[in-house]
């Protein structure tokens, strides 16, 4: 049987493993970051719909990724001390993580499966977003160009 979304778990920046059954009852938005990215700029925009849904029941994922581009070449500290730094994030990131091919971590291989994009399941660039909802199921995929700004009104709708 498939791993469901609360039955993975992913390597945080720091070392730790985050198992995902912790967002239980939560709304989750899965982004692939990349800081050298033209998109790199949303992570301000997702840590504003952090702020402003964290206490209604939103948690954002972050999962630096390197395959598009070779633009996010650093190490885990310095991805770190990067989003912190530059763009204030306090959402949780992980260590890097492959999206395609068979290496994908297990979390991208479950979510292109559940919601393929208009290019089939692959992933196509940075910043492709996943919201799951509160009982694990995932529920829309958002291409990169897709600015966080663009889904808070579908969080507004959601969120009590």
């Amino acid at each position: 049987m498939e791993a469901t979304f609360y039955q993975m778990s992913a390597i945080a920046l720091n070392g730790e493993e985050i198992t995902f059954d912790r967002y239980k009852g939560k709304y989750v938005l899965v982004v692939n970051t990349a800081s050298k990215c033209g998109h790199t700029k949303q992570y301000a925009g997702l840590q504003s719909l952090c702020e402003k849904y964290k206490d209604r029941g939103l948690v954002i994922l972050g999962f630096p990724c390197n395959q598009f581009g070779g633009q996010e070449p650093g190490d885990e500290q310095s991805i770190a001390d990067g989003v912190v730094v530059k763009y204030g994030v306090t959402f949780p990131m992980f260590s890097k993580v492959k999206v395609n091919s068979k290496e994908a971590h297990p979390l991208f291989q479950y979510l292109k499966k559940e919601l393929p994009g208009e290019k089939g399941e692959r992933i196509t660039w940075n910043f492709t977003k996943f919201l799951i909802d509160r009982d694990g199921k995932p529920m829309e995929r958002f291409i990169p160009k897709v600015k966080p700004e663009e889904i808070d009104p579908i969080l507004e709708k959601l969120m009590p």
